[in-house]
């Protein structure tokens, strides 16, 4: 069992080519229980994105806040709070803040993907 508060999770400022502003936090996987799987949660300061990039894993997101835009399939799509989305293993994505407060997400993928 694990019950914690996001506040109390290490954050961790990502560094690389294409990425602008984008912080992680891993809250949940193999280390508090929950195993073949990480779910992480995602903050774009303003201004920020992921870079476009693609891999073998498939992953799921849920909006938690702010309004911004998803790459996938070959187009921009607007996402905001309460939108969802799967992104099939091998598909090139990115993901983009466009507004002026911080736009965060849930990404839920297998553990191995969590590095």
């Amino acid at each position: 069992m694990f019950v914690s508060d996001v506040a109390s999770i290490p954050v961790i400022q990502l560094e690389g080519p294409g990425i602008i502003k984008a912080a992680k936090q891993s809250l949940i996987g193999p280390a508090q229980g929950w195993d073949g799987w990480s779910m992480r949660l995602f903050t774009l300061s303003e201004g920020g994105q992921t870079p476009r990039h693609s891999h073998p894993w498939p992953h799921i997101n849920y909006i938690v806040g702010g309004q911004g835009t998803l790459f996938l399939g070959g187009k921009e799509h607007p996402v905001q709070a309460g939108s969802i989305a799967y992104i099939p293993g091998g598909e090139e994505h990115q993901f983009k803040n466009v507004s002026g407060e911080d736009f965060s997400f849930i990404c839920i993928v297998p553990a191995e993907a969590d590095k």
